[in-house]
């Protein structure tokens, strides 16, 4: 009988099915020459779990020597060392926690050449011999994670096809990924592993500079009253132009540790729901529909919990707070709308028709069609995560993408057009460089001047995903979506058309790129689910439709 701890017992016949899994998992391994991830251990990351609600380290800030925290509540500090001592402050007390000195981690890694689906094992065995027939020895590995929440298994894991070959340092390793592009035309990742991992010296300080105490390896900061904690100067935006530094506060708790370069690393643990008030309020304008809210905050849930064990492999937390991750202010992001939501959709996630957790990824303004995810990221194809049109229920598009221009000027009834939030010069734009700007911008290519430009390949929406450059000192391809954005200075989309405008000889003198969408394209259309919500379509209406017929579900 499970009644006041149905949390508990359901957890408990999901992990009781993780296990047979894993048990299955080796079998087939021992005969398929599969590498495992290494067994979890008390020091592994791992999802907790706090009255069925998962806990999520997520990374604060890293690479620092100091940070100030304090709390309106009472703070409670366990240090870690010999002996482990617990300090405890009086209400609103303010700390600082400092590296005395610290010792970097030893990463090694191997190359990662592709990923397959974990259902995908004969795409696997393709790969694995048209490889080593070219002369590359490969080997397979297994990453990502079995989990049970409440009696549902959250499984996120793939194959991947790695260089078989020693494992050797990211920086020693740089040298053979330039080979192998040169070579063989593989653009290669990394995967990492933690050999020996950072150690620290940490230094409690009070409010009068004196030290309170000196901990090895970790600092765990709780309040006994579930006050949220402030911490000073939390650096957001690396990387991009809104770089800058906050005071945030945040719930849950801190752990103060090493990062890989053993320096000192701010993570919050805290729950999924708490996290998801603090994140979608980034991702969506607070004032939508409610009922888009709500898609949002699904889809949030689910992309978090997809991406459980996948990234940042060598780091001390699971999840960062830039865009590579979800972006994630604390309490100082949250708004009333968004937290109704999270809350109206608590513990709900994305599965596809077969049972599949989604990873639910989404985009701004999708310029009247999705696009597939292998033709903007590569790797397998998803069923969930299809190109689909963005017309709302009733309408037909007029053109079809594949006929890019006339679609481009097509009236059609997009829900991400007709939106309140919509955005004319997001849904349909137009870019021009001078023959000049081009000329500089793909110098790296080696083509010389430019005088032909074309997408040889495109996706089901018409975004390119090929773009052959011709120029007076040859011809050069650009793969990839995000490739192709990033060389013109990060174009709004890749669904765009390319012409020159010429002089009398034929001379290029410019070109035009006429586009549409903002963002890769793939998954739910942000904008869009707006327009829908408007146009009467619940949450579980809209993320059908942008997610090839997904089913919201509860996991907790």
């Amino acid at each position: 009988m499970c009644h006041a701890t149905v949390h508990r017992c359901d957890l408990a016949a999901g992990l009781r099915l993780v296990t047979l899994s894993l048990v299955a998992l080796s079998l087939f391994a021992a005969a398929a020459d599969v590498e495992l991830p290494p067994a979890p251990t008390e020091s592994a990351k791992r999802l907790d779990f706090k009255n069925g609600d998962p806990l999520v380290p997520v990374r604060l800030m890293e690479n620092t020597s100091e940070v100030a925290f304090a709390s309106k509540g009472r703070l409670k500090l366990k240090i870690f060392g010999d002996p482990e001592k617990t300090v405890e402050g009086p209400l609103g007390a303010r700390w600082s926690v400092k590296l005395v000195k610290g010792t970097r981690a030893t990463v090694r890694a191997r190359i990662q050449i592709a990923e397959f689906l974990f259902a995908d094992k004969d795409g696997l065995a393709a790969a694995r011999a048209e490889w080593e027939g070219k002369g590359l020895k490969v080997r397979t590995h297994v990453l990502g994670q079995v989990f049970g929440i409440a009696g549902k298994v959250i499984d996120n894991r793939r194959y991947l096809l790695l260089v078989d070959e020693p494992l050797e340092t990211p920086e020693k390793l740089a040298p053979r990924q330039a080979q192998l592009l040169k070579d063989l035309g593989i653009r290669t990742t990394l995967l990492e592993q933690v050999d020996v991992p950072a150690h620290a010296e940490l230094d409690l300080v009070s409010a009068d500079g004196s030290v309170v105490a000196t901990a090895v390896d970790k600092i765990i900061v709780e309040s006994p009253d579930a006050a949220p904690i402030e911490v000073r100067d939390v650096e957001y935006g690396v990387g991009y132009d809104n770089h800058g530094f906050e005071d945030r506060a945040f719930r849950g708790s801190l752990q103060l540790m090493p990062d890989r370069m053993g320096r000192l690393a701010v993570v919050n643990l805290v729950s999924l729901e708490d996290l998801l008030k603090g994140l979608v309020p980034s991702e969506i304008f607070a004032k939508a529909h409610p009922e888009a809210l709500k898609a949002q905050a699904v889809t949030a849930r689910s992309e978090v919990l997809a991406k459980v064990g996948l990234k940042h492999l060598a780091d001390p937390y699971l999840l960062c707070t830039e865009q590579h991750c979800a972006v994630y202010r604390g309490i100082v992001g949250e708004t009333a709308t968004t937290t109704a939501a999270v809350e109206a959709t608590q513990g709900e996630g994305l599965f596809s028709k077969t049972g599949v957790l989604v990873d639910a990824t989404y985009s701004a303004v999708c310029g009247g069609h999705t696009e597939n995810n292998d033709i903007v990221w590569g790797g397998p194809p998803n069923p969930s995560l299809r190109g689909v049109p963005d017309t709302l229920p009733g309408k037909k598009d007029p053109v079809s993408p594949a006929k890019l221009g006339a679609f481009l000027q097509a009236d059609a009834v997009h829900a991400c057009k007709v939106s309140s939030f919509a955005a004319p010069t997001k849904y349909r734009w137009e870019k021009r460089f001078t023959a000049k700007d081009v000329d500089e911008k793909v110098a790296s290519l080696g083509v010389g001047q430019v005088y032909a430009m074309t997408v040889t390949e495109r996706g089901v929406s018409g975004r390119a995903r090929l773009l052959s450059i011709s120029g007076a000192e040859g011809a050069n391809v650009v793969r990839s979506e995000l490739a192709i954005r990033k060389l013109f200075g990060m174009l709004n989309s890749a669904m765009f058309e390319v012409r020159a405008e010429k002089d009398p000889k034929g001379r290029p003198t410019a070109w035009v790129f006429t586009g549409g969408g903002w963002g890769h394209g793939v998954g739910m259309c942000q904008v869009g689910a707006i327009g829908r919500a408007e146009f009467g379509q619940n949450y579980r209406e809209i993320l059908g439709h942008y997610y090839s017929g997904a089913q919201v579900a509860r996991i907790y």
